[in-house]
């Protein structure tokens, strides 16, 4: 029973979720730092919010740029339509919002084909990033890995931890949180790469990760995201009682349907001995090409290939 939070990629999207279309490997604060960090929290509508309170501030092209890709990326994880737009970069975040939505697995493989063409004329590091997420989306780990392995960036780094933790690469991936708190240890990609290595360390590291989480909901308030690790950091330790009150928590106090919420409560049920089939019934009108549901079915499909070997007849 797998109890780690799963990026969207979005997310890992995030999972999930993670691009600084900066120029340098920092973070520096500017006209976008907070905007940038609600996004990276799962706090987007704040996020959206953000965006229009800064929308009349002076700001560099390449800000305004990066504003509209966090505003676009934020619309996409509340589940909403976006408009993509003239830059490498929109039309890549349309691309991966077209193979979001798909569920033939011939369109999302002529998708990927898309995305590609584009990523392959196009080296900006927004375009890299949102390639990488496509391709792990489509299961496709070493391309993904190959756009962000450099770590140009922060959100690079982070998107390079999450899949060296996928590929079961706990060392790879405490070498990627090295380097993010090289450059800053205070950062919220950071901290939240430090989640994510210590909810991969196991029971041993749970406690860590859970310290994180808090300083991170106290800082920023709690969200989907923060509250969906810290059920996991409880189911770490065997207390899946309380990673159940946060799932139900942030079930009730967020108004989008979360799949990553769903998926969770799923496993916290089945540890709790409760019925999960209304958990799978909302995540099959939510997300109905989910991984977790796709795995569901091929087990329970073994399973009643199996029973029928024990059949006994009258």
């Amino acid at each position: 029973k797998n109890t780690r939070y799963q990026y969207h990629n979005t997310h890992c999207n995030f999972w999930h979720p993670i691009s600084t279309a900066l120029n340098h490997f920092t973070m520096d604060p500017d006209e976008l730092y907070t905007l940038r960090a609600q996004y990276w929290l799962g706090h987007y509508a704040l996020c959206l919010d953000e965006a229009k309170t800064i929308a009349r501030r002076p700001m560099s092209p390449a800000l305004k740029e990066e504003r509209e890709e966090f505003i676009q990326r934020a619309q996409m994880a509340l589940g909403q339509n976006i408009a993509g737009g003239d830059t490498p970069a929109l039309k890549a975040l349309l691309i991966k919002s077209k193979y979001d939505a798909a569920l033939n697995e011939d369109d999302k493989n002529a998708i990927v084909d898309e995305m590609k063409l584009l990523a392959a004329g196009d080296a900006s590091s927004s375009v890299q990033l949102f390639a990488s997420q496509l391709y792990l989306s489509h299961g496709l780990t070493k391309d993904a890995l190959a756009f962000v392995h450099a770590g140009n960036t922060m959100e690079h780094s982070s998107m390079a931890l999450q899949i060296y933790l996928k590929l079961d690469r706990l060392d790879l991936a405490s070498q990627q949180l090295e380097r993010l708190r090289q450059v800053d240890e205070d950062a919220v990609l950071t901290s939240l790469g430090a989640v994510h290595v210590a909810l991969a360390g196991g029971s041993s590291t749970a406690s860590d990760a859970a310290h994180h989480l808090n300083s991170l909901s106290e800082q920023y308030g709690p969200s989907p995201l923060l509250l969906n690790l810290s059920a996991c950091a409880n189911c770490m330790t065997g207390d899946y009682a309380e990673a159940e009150t946060k799932l139900l928590e942030c079930k009730r106090e967020f108004q989008y349907a979360d799949a990553d919420t769903l998926v969770n409560l799923i496993v916290c049920s089945q540890y709790l001995d409760k019925p999960a089939d209304e958990y799978v019934k909302e995540l099959m009108e939510v997300t109905p090409g989910h991984p977790f549901l796709a795995g569901l079915e091929r087990v329970q499909g073994a399973f009643a290939r199996e029973a029928l070997k024990y059949k006994v007849t009258a």
